[in-house]
């Protein structure tokens, strides 16, 4: 289930699905702006906006592939040598393409992405608190020791968001 974690200002409001994170939004009394509430996707920490007003998910327009698995269809440019590679793989070129980056996912872990979804929400977050360049180095550099040390200043619930996106 994709989950979504919503601040007013340095405050945690609220973690869930994104019909929970409106519920909670829309129990809330109004802030003086507009920018003062938040809302990260915790798969990837990028910034995204919900539309309030709506009271659930809009229905996805149903499109090509198969959409009840989460498959997406979407356009791969490869080389003639490099299709005809994938089309001698046993179940075809999807199958090989999906075999092949669920290999390259499992060599790296999760770490880069956990680390990239952690730098961009402490971008919105934090990126004028003391510490945090040096915060940033050490998120990358997997210390996180020393990222717990630097980032101590900082507003709990942003640290400790922080700490979940990058170590789990």
């Amino acid at each position: 289930m994709k989950t979504y974690t919503a601040f007013a200002q340095e405050m945690w409001v609220a973690s869930g699905s994104r019909a929970e994170i409106v519920a909670a939004l829309q129990a809330m009394p109004g802030l003086p702006r507009a920018d003062d509430l938040l809302v990260f996707d915790d798969d990837d920490g990028r910034q995204i906006d919900f539309d309030l007003r709506a009271p659930t998910e809009p229905e996805a327009p149903r499109g090509r592939g198969r959409p009840a698995l989460g498959v997406v269809a979407r356009e791969v440019t490869l080389l003639p040598r490099h299709w005809d590679w994938l089309n001698e793989q046993p179940g075809g070129a999807s199958a090989a393409l999906r075999k092949l980056v669920d290999a390259a996912r499992k060599a790296e872990g999760h770490g880069p992405a956990r680390r990239n979804a952690a730098y961009r929400f402490l971008t919105s977050m934090a990126g004028d608190r003391p510490g945090y360049e040096e915060a940033i180095r050490a998120l990358y550099a997997d210390d996180r020791a020393r990222f717990e040390a630097l980032a101590q200043p900082w507003p709990r619930a942003v640290r400790d968001h922080a700490i979940g996106l990058a170590w789990g």
